[in-house]
């Protein structure tokens, strides 16, 4: 058989297709990859725990708490699972995608866009523009809602360590100690200094601090867990349906790494072992975010805040960790919004021709005191985080996964026998849009109940 050439034309010019499944097996599209310094396995993984072990982590026991230990514990391993199998659906459906459009790296919204525009019926096939740009928008809502969970965080361990107080509530301890928006305010210019940074790569080692700093709060979490409670007595085993599902959306939150998967597939030196990949970083991933989340539940009960540091005791040792984890947010916030507005900066670019780097700095600022804006307005760690867990993850990790496969196999190789394959689909799907109403919508009100 004649070797097949890659498409040359690029995401969303998907013609040169394979027209038979032998012609799609015989395309090696790893062999047209052009990665200058692939990963392997154990660097892949390392880079998907990396992408999933964010700021989420750090609000896991809050998670536990409102949910009930007996309730949050195994629901906790029963997502994991549940997120483990449809990242890997949709590792199967970029895969299949690079092969059928001929085309060696794709994106998550190429995926989805090929997906569409390959689908036997073209009244379906037209709405893959859209369905494209329907990925870029929950992705970016995703990441530039983290960055406003993030500045919160930071906020907060601010306002604790100049009042030197265990609680850090909304308003200030008393006369001369600012609200936590004065905080919020004031560390604008410094989060628009470092998102002024252009190039990823700069960033890229002081990432690697921000995990270690992140080892070292589960550990904390584990001695406290001992210290201050180590009979793990008074923990509530469950609570209330409402609780439950804002545990829910904080608990995608903290484990997801939707976003970056295919991406990291695509950096691969032998991607075809992907599978260990996700297999092996979603069992880190949920023994990490376990300890984290169980642990720090045990030490602190109904006392739990987000960040779990603000729970550590004021001591000396505490307070430098504090800040250690102040300043790891603050990296993390320039690497979450690095991503984001490079997709939406790509959009804006076909409406300024010229001066494009001026353009680039100007809507960096924008972005951020928007990010900012929307912090202020609304600074509930906990119920931003369910929300963007319960709205974003839902689709990118439950829903969509799900989507993109029953197009892609809807012709070929076909539903199966009792259309086996699309009532599965079916069935995660409806989890998946279960959580997404009921997790949203909870999370919603919680957003907006502080004003009422």
């Amino acid at each position: 058989m004649e070797e097949l050439l890659p498409s040359d034309g690029g995401p969303g010019h998907f013609q040169n297709l394979a027209a038979t499944q032998e012609e799609e097996d015989a395309f090696d599209f790893v062999k047209y990859r052009n990665c200058q310094k692939p990963s392997g396995v154990i660097g892949s993984t390392a880079n998907m725990i990396k992408g999933a072990l964010g700021g989420g982590i750090l609000g896991g026991h809050v998670a536990y708490m409102k949910a009930g230990v007996w309730v949050a514990a195994p629901f906790h391993i029963i997502f994991g699972v549940y997120i483990g199998y449809c990242l890997l659906l949709l590792l199967s459906c970029a895969q299949i995608m690079n092969r059928r459009t001929r085309v060696p790296v794709l994106s998550y919204p190429d995926v989805g866009e090929a997906a569409m525009q390959c689908f036997p019926n073209k009244k379906v096939a037209k709405y893959s523009k859209i369905f494209r740009y329907s990925i870029d928008f929950v992705i970016c809502l995703d990441l530039f809602g983290s960055c406003s969970v993030y500045q919160i965080m930071i906020a907060k361990t601010i306002k604790q360590l100049a009042e030197n107080q265990h609680h850090t509530g909304l308003d200030g301890i008393g006369p001369g100690y600012p609200n936590l928006r004065v905080y919020m305010t004031a560390i604008i210019i410094p989060v628009i200094l470092i998102c002024l940074i252009l190039h990823l790569k700069w960033l890229a080692p002081f990432s690697i601090v921000a995990d270690v700093i992140i080892v070292i709060c589960i550990f904390f979490a584990i001695y406290y867990a001992f210290a201050l409670n180590p009979n793990f007595e008074n923990m509530v085993p469950a609570t209330t349906l409402y609780s439950y599902f804002e545990y829910v959306g904080m608990s995608v939150f903290s484990m997801s790494s939707a976003g970056v998967v295919i991406a990291i597939e695509n950096n691969m030196k032998e991607p075809k072992r992907f599978p260990i990949v996700i297999i092996s970083g979603m069992v880190v991933i949920v023994m990490c975010s376990f300890c984290m989340s169980f642990f720090g539940y045990v030490a602190f009960l109904d006392k739990c805040e987000s960040p779990i540091t603000l729970n550590f005791p004021l001591i000396t040792w505490n307070k430098i960790l504090k800040c250690g984890i102040a300043i790891m947010i603050y990296i993390t916030h320039a690497v979450n919004f690095w991503v984001p507005f490079n997709t939406v900066f790509y959009y804006l670019t076909l409406y300024h021709k010229t001066n494009l780097l001026r353009w680039e700095y100007f809507y960096r600022v924008l972005f951020v005191v928007i990010i900012a804006i929307i912090a202020i307005i609304f600074p509930n760690i906990d119920a931003l985080m369910g929300l963007l867990g319960a709205l974003c993850l839902s689709c990118m990790a439950f829903i969509w996964p799900n989507f993109i496969y029953l197009l892609i196999i809807w012709e070929r190789p076909g539903l199966g026998k009792y259309n086996w394959r699309f009532w599965r689909s079916m069935i995660m799907m409806c989890i998946g849009i279960f959580i997404l109403v009921v997790g949203s919508t909870i999370s919603g009100i919680e957003l907006v109940s502080i004003y009422f």
